[in-house]
């Protein structure tokens, strides 16, 4: 069930030039949040924003009734989000979307994948995989070390490997040319950038592996209203903000052949 709260900001980190991270809570219990879903926020004290910003939703203490963001800054509303203040007030619809396939058995291995901003929904992910008994490697990309913001805390829950394009951390290459990518899973999940996603979820294709991507597509509403999210799907073209942003790459149509 979907609610809009009010909640107030516990915690500011800034990491790095690019991104900063929003502890939230609003001082009573939290509706359940699967790993993959996502929060609409409203931005106040920009003109030039009207519409809510869509952001993944990083980490999720049920114990304390909080959840951790993970922003990247990229134009007026998260630029002026990322002015805000511990004690500030955010006003949140959450939660939203359809999270991360979370059937795997204890035992089994699963690899994520994540580039950038694309590395958010992925800490509570590996977090409820390793409550399950799951073998997870955790590989996160980017062009340079300083844009993987977040590093150390996915140690806790799996294997961490790193690649950068410039080899200034870990690999030097794409996080497919990792050499830990190239071990049998079973199942793939990757977020980041559309690029980084398709390569992963063709290698993943032709290996025969189960693979799930969270697509970026703009997203306005984030309850399937608008339309303006929309990917051709095999039962049709369906609203990323509602009925995903994690989709199976076996139902999206020819998405990673593009």
């Amino acid at each position: 069930m979907k609610e809009i709260h009010d909640f107030t900001i516990l915690e500011r980190r800034q990491l790095g030039e690019s991104y900063f991270s929003l502890v939230l809570g609003h001082g009573g219990m939290m509706q359940h949040i699967a790993p993959g879903q996502f929060v609409e926020l409203q931005v106040e004290g920009e003109p030039k924003v009207m519409l809510r910003r869509p952001i993944s939703i990083h980490d999720v203490d049920e114990k304390e009734g909080t959840m951790t963001l993970l922003i990247q800054i990229v134009g007026n509303g998260t630029r002026r989000l990322a002015e805000l203040k511990e004690g500030d007030k955010l006003n949140v619809v959450y939660p939203l979307g359809h999270g991360f396939s979370l059937d795997l058995a204890a035992g089994s291995r699963a690899v994520l994948v994540g580039g950038g901003a694309g590395t958010a929904p992925l800490l509570h992910l590996s977090k409820v995989l390793k409550a399950k008994g799951v073998d997870c490697t955790i590989i996160l990309g980017g062009r340079t070390e300083s844009l993987i913001p977040v590093r150390d805390a996915f140690a806790a829950y799996g294997r961490l490997c790193i690649a950068t394009d410039d080899g200034s951390l870990g690999h030097h290459g794409l996080v497919t040319q990792h050499p830990a990518f190239g071990e049998h899973y079973d199942m793939v999940y990757t977020c980041g950038p559309t690029p980084m996603m398709k390569a992963v979820a063709r290698s993943a294709a032709e290996r025969g592996l189960r693979c799930e991507v969270s697509l970026e597509n703009m997203m306005a509403c984030g309850v399937g209203a608008c339309l303006c999210c929309v990917t051709d799907t095999d039962q049709g073209h369906r609203c990323v903000c509602k009925d995903g942003p994690v989709f199976d790459i076996s139902t999206l149509k020819k998405w990673y052949q593009c």
